[in-house]
């Protein structure tokens, strides 16, 4: 009797570590970096995130082919609207955007992979203890591994794969929980006239 008792204990400890499915805090700022297949785009960025508002900016340097890039990019997704702002010229992209807001998260049918401890675990605060998940996208035919942390559902790194754009890694750091400047979400004024001249979507935009 005393062994089955220890067994249950055991079980239902072991369910109750076992990593779930889990949601980003709705409101972030951090940054990211991004590589391309054979290290043909290379990037570094600073992003500003609002689930609840459906908002995204981002602001990316970087090097693609061996040509410099800088871009800007700010995605309403509630308005279904996309603007690309080039400061230099002081000028504006306009695009419908036709796909949905995805939050950061991990989706409901993403399989584990396993659960690792990034540095060390001899010491506090040595290590950093994270999932990592995998699945695929239908809409896009697309594959991804991603990686949260365990505790607060912040992301880590994502590997995404499509026979178009083969594989591409985004890595994510100095994550700060909440907004400073929601000013970041409204288009400057130069952006008021510009027209819709196409439509895009999250991936095209963003790579």
């Amino acid at each position: 009797m005393r062994v089955l008792l220890v067994c249950l204990v055991l079980a239902v400890t072991t369910w109750a570590q076992r990593p779930k499915h889990c949601t980003s805090p709705p409101l972030l700022v951090g940054s990211l970096s991004v590589l391309g297949p054979k290290s043909d785009l290379g990037a570094y960025g600073k992003y500003t995130y609002d689930a609840l508002g459906r908002r995204v900016r981002f602001f990316e340097v970087g090097s693609y082919k061996n040509q410099s890039f800088q871009v800007d990019l700010l995605m309403l997704f509630a308005e279904g609207v996309l603007y690309e702002i080039n400061w230099q010229n002081h000028t504006c992209t306009k695009k419908a955007l036709k796909d949905h807001f995805q939050p950061m998260e991990v989706p409901k049918n993403a399989t584990l992979l396993g659960q690792v401890i990034l540095g060390s675990s001899s010491g506090f605060g040595q290590g950093l203890l994270v999932n990592t998940w995998s699945g695929e996208v239908p809409e896009t035919e697309a594959k991804y591994m991603s990686t949260f942390t365990e505790f607060g559902c912040l992301p880590v790194s994502t590997l995404y794969h499509t026979e178009e754009t083969g594989g591409v890694i985004v890595s994510f750091f100095n994550i700060l929980i909440g907004i400073d400047d929601p000013q970041v979400f409204f288009p400057p004024p130069f952006c008021q006239s510009a027209q819709l001249v196409g439509t895009t979507d999250f991936f095209g935009a963003f790579f």
